[in-house]
């Protein structure tokens, strides 16, 4: 048959029997069973996205409106065997997915089997190297404790040491001790023993000083009895020098003295006399006026008449009766 009489054959088919509308319906048939079986499976990875492969087949040309039965029947029987065939490519297509899902959830249960293997060997590695690990401490402890008892065994024996070097050095300090002790002691007795001779010097040297101080002062005693009695006979040569020279200075002054004429007897001028040790007048000054200055004035040109006065060579009689003296004119008497 030719192409124009397929055109004519197929006018008169019905539109839901068309090759187009067929082929569709048959892709998507496959597509909804392909999706409940992806939807049956539980793969590990999302399968990648299904393309869909759809030929467009581009309608025949309409027959002829006469048809020949034969020609009706060979066109039902090729559109049966195009169905068949699109059934079986379908059908292939469906296991072809389905293969491929059972490669993918065999490829996923292997990897999840590989993962699970690999977890498995890092669990054994692990636990190995948690092995490795306690057995590296375990050593480690056993050396620590090792070190520590030959810490403490080497810490016992050095107490030990020292205990044995402290109980020497104890021994030796209480040997010394006993040393200094014996020697302090010689020490003190031989202190003792100067102290006591020391004392029994000193006593003696004391008892000679006392009996020494005893002569001295029984010859200072003497000396001073003989001076006191000197000095009282001195003194009492002094006292007979001073009268003699002090009544041969009123008979000087009374004779060098002539009274105003208004003098009378109840009139007394105190003078005071200063001499040098050659007799020669120092100075002279009234110490309590007569209250009449004729007759003080006369007392006064008295005493500085006299060139020079007389006086003992004793220096000690001068000094204490010469050097400055006293004396009271009154026309009675000179004192």
């Amino acid at each position: 048959m030719t192409g124009h009489e397929r055109e004519t054959i197929s006018t008169d088919m019905p539109p839901w029997k068309s090759p187009v509308v067929l082929s569709v319906a048959l892709h998507l048939l496959i597509v909804v069973v392909a999706l409940a079986g992806w939807s049956w499976t539980s793969p590990v990875q999302e399968p990648e996205p299904r393309t869909i492969s759809a030929r467009l087949i581009s309608p025949e040309p309409k027959p002829s409106p006469v048809i020949d039965e034969q020609d009706q029947r060979d066109k039902e029987q090729e559109r049966r065997q195009q169905e068949e065939k699109e059934q079986q490519q379908a059908e292939a297509e469906r296991k072809r997915q389905q293969e491929e899902a059972r490669k993918k959830e065999a490829e996923a249960q292997a990897r999840k089997r590989e993962e699970e293997r690999k977890q498995q060997e890092a669990k054994a590695r692990e636990l190995a190297e948690q092995q490795a690990r306690e057995k590296e401490a375990a050593r480690q402890k056993a050396e620590a404790e090792a070190k520590e008892r030959a810490r403490q065994k080497a810490e016992q024996e050095q107490r030990a040491r020292e205990e044995a070097k402290r109980k020497a050095d104890e021994e030796q300090r209480r040997r010394e001790q006993a040393e200094r002790e014996r020697q302090e002691q010689q020490a003190r007795e031989e202190a003792d023993r100067k102290r006591k001779e020391a004392e029994r010097r000193l006593q003696e040297r004391q008892l000679e000083a006392l009996a020494e101080q005893s002569r001295q002062e029984r010859e200072a005693e003497a000396r001073r009895q003989q001076e006191a009695a000197a000095a009282q006979a001195r003194e009492a040569q002094m006292l007979t020098d001073s009268e003699k020279y002090q009544a041969l200075i009123r008979e000087r002054l009374s004779q060098a003295w002539y009274p105003p004429s208004s003098a009378t007897e109840n009139m007394t001028a105190r003078l005071q006399i200063t001499l040098l040790p050659t007799g020669e007048l120092a100075n002279v000054r009234l110490v309590s006026s007569s209250g009449n200055t004729a007759f003080d004035n006369s007392a006064l040109g008295a005493v500085r008449s006299l060139n020079r006065y007389p006086v003992p060579g004793n220096r000690d009689t001068f000094e204490r009766y010469f050097r400055q003296f006293t004396i009271e004119f009154n026309p009675q008497r000179l004192r």
